[in-house]
């Protein structure tokens, strides 16, 4: 009897301790927020800036002839036209889902420059004008890309919202100047500036670093064409050169976009 009493006790403990659980309120479990990128609407006007350096090439032909006409040299060669880049962009992007599509211009200060050198001696005989027979005349031709400029279709792949990937390509546009110093113990010369069109293609990576701000790596080759010019020398011989002249850019910079970071729809 005694047994019966206090499993009769206990069952009764039990069964008050699961009715006053049931009275409190139910534990509520929740897992940690998940952050989940917003994406990034690049459609857009922006603007922005840029620096960097280029690696450009002038392949140059220079012939001397006499005044009748007669080539009495024709030489040929390269110079590197290599130094600093620096300028400013800007543009307009269509996005399409991860497709962005857009237009930019951008004009570029530069410290390229090169030179290279040649020389004829004149030998006894008709043609020569007043030049000294069998005394070397040392040539100079010396190069700057003065400013270049472009005007270029983009169209890239979103890789995430945030970073894209494009190819561009498009005209092109510069100033070339060439100077030429003929001679040493009286030098003579000439030089000139020429504004050429030509053409560009190229490959960046563009992303989003905060707010309205982006940031890109870029390469671009451009080819300006060719420039050409000739100078009529005190005997009489006239110096021709003509260059073709192509540039290899690599810069970074940055694009500041209107309207605010909104939120791309996908």
């Amino acid at each position: 009897m005694k047994r019966i009493s206090i499993a009769l006790a206990a069952t009764a403990s039990l069964l008050a301790t699961g009715a006053f659980a049931a009275d409190l309120p139910a534990k509520v479990y929740t897992k940690a927020p998940v952050i989940v990128d917003p994406g990034y609407n690049w459609t857009g006007f922006y603007i922005g800036g840029n620096i960097g350096y280029s690696w450009g090439r002038s392949s140059d032909t220079s012939t001397l002839t006499n005044a009748a006409g007669t080539v009495l040299l024709t030489t040929a060669g390269k110079s590197n036209l290599d130094g600093i880049v620096g300028g400013g962009q800007i543009g307009y992007n269509w996005q399409t889902q991860t497709w962005v599509w857009g237009l930019e211009a951008d004009i570029q200060g530069t410290g390229e420059r090169g030179s290279r050198a040649f020389a004829y001696t004149p030998f006894t005989g008709p043609g020569i004008g007043n030049f000294t027979p069998n005394i070397l005349i040392p040539f100079v031709l010396t190069q700057k890309i003065d400013w270049f400029g472009t005007v270029r279709g983009r169209v890239g792949v979103l890789v995430t919202p945030r970073v894209l990937l494009y190819a561009t390509g498009g005209l092109a546009y510069g100033q070339v100047n060439s100077s030429e110093t003929i001679g040493t113990v009286v030098p003579s010369g000439f030089s000139n500036s020429i504004t050429n069109v030509g053409w560009t293609v190229g490959a960046g990576i563009e992303g989003v670093i905060g707010g309205n701000w982006t940031a890109k790596l870029e390469y671009l080759y451009v080819d300006l064409g060719t420039v050409s010019s000739s100078y009529t020398l005190p005997s009489t011989n006239v110096i021709s050169y003509s260059s073709h002249v192509t540039d290899n850019v690599l810069r970074v910079g940055v694009n500041y976009k209107f309207g605010g970071p909104v939120v791309a729809k996908y």
